[in-house]
């Protein structure tokens, strides 16, 4: 079966790159749910969604001050409009990816020179693919909507590997909830009930922080009980060793470079998840990059099976809501007619 054209797009990414020979053979991925819809194990990745009034509105209007709009960069990644200000009080425009994966917020070199930023220390920056000493500055204020971020402690990363002039990380979305609205390409930012509380969302999963991230700890991949971290940055999936080993018997013989922020590469195997279970829905065929990346060392991911959930899979969703005080993950799933 050929591959849907979402993870087409991954063969040319900057951070996962698809061998020919597994595109021509990975079946198509879905998304089923027990209640209130199901859809078949291999549905098609659009879906059609039916008319209810019981279902709440993308963004309330409440919030609409909070929204900003999203593009895609090449990876089919989200990317929004930031204000950076300088010493002199100007204010400059740029796009900064939105990374819900990385800790710290980065800004490229061609960036940073071009604001006059001198490197005032070194620091250690670990990517998917290794761990790189980065020079490191300091940005006067980035505005993301109406929130203002001031005195930022920023590694420095080239704009090729990034993809974007710089990245959005946790330092910039903790205390409040993000809501990633896939369909209508928009980004709001919030609390909870100014976002709309639950409503309108199927599946509700409580989570556990460690160092800023909120890690998924119920989830199940083809039977295997395994800790989950939505990561915004990649395109697709990437799994732990652990997780490798308890699917051994599903893996593909091929192989991917995972290209990382920080301009490294490794070579990954790629698995294909029959099932991905997750608050009572159910994600099919889900193509996983096996990595014994840095970052799970970070989050004390080693012993158990995990894995970050790529843009591959979340935007099978309408929209998923991150809820940074509340410690919970919201998932829309899309009807069936």
């Amino acid at each position: 079966m050929a591959l849907p054209a979402l993870l087409v797009r991954v063969a040319f990414a900057r951070f996962l790159v698809l061998p020919a020979s597994f595109a021509a053979c990975a079946p198509e991925p879905g998304i089923a749910q027990t209640a209130p819809a199901t859809l078949s194990p291999n549905a098609p990745r659009h879906f059609e969604t039916s008319d209810s009034t019981a279902r709440a509105p993308a963004i309330p209007a409440a919030a609409a001050d909070e929204v900003l709009a999203v593009k895609r960069d090449v990876a089919d990644r989200m990317t929004v409009a930031v204000d950076i200000g300088t010493v002199a009080g100007t204010h400059r425009p740029f796009s900064f990816l939105v990374d819900t994966g990385a800790e710290r917020t980065v800004i490229a070199r061609t960036v940073a020179n071009a604001l006059g930023l001198v490197p005032n220390g070194r620091g250690i920056l670990i990517g998917i693919a290794g761990t790189r000493e980065v020079d490191m500055v300091t940005i006067e204020s980035i505005m993301l909507g109406r929130r203002n971020l001031y005195a930022v402690a920023s590694p420095v990363l080239e704009a090729e590997s990034i993809g974007a002039d710089g990245i959005i990380g946790l330092d910039g979305l903790q205390g409040q909830r993000i809501l990633l609205d896939f369909d209508h390409n928009r980004m709001a930012l919030g609390d909870s009930a100014m976002l709309g509380g639950d409503r309108g969302y199927d599946i509700v999963v409580r989570a556990r922080r460690k160092s800023g991230q909120l890690i998924m700890t119920d989830a199940i991949v083809d039977g295997v009980r395994t800790d989950i971290v939505l990561d915004t940055g990649s395109d697709t999936s990437i799994g732990n060793a652990a997780l490798a080993r308890a699917l051994a018997r599903n893996h593909q013989h091929d192989t991917v470079q995972l290209v990382s922020v920080t301009g490294q590469q490794a070579t990954a195997e790629l698995g294909l998840a029959r099932t991905l279970e997750l608050g009572g829905l159910t994600l099919n065929n889900t193509l996983i990059a096996f990595s014994d990346a840095p970052p799970f060392a970070r989050l004390g991911l080693i012993r158990r099976p995990a894995m970050l959930l790529g843009m591959a899979q979340l935007r099978l969703f309408h929209r998923v809501a991150i809820d940074f005080v509340g410690h919970r993950i919201l998932f829309a799933v899309p009807r069936t007619q």
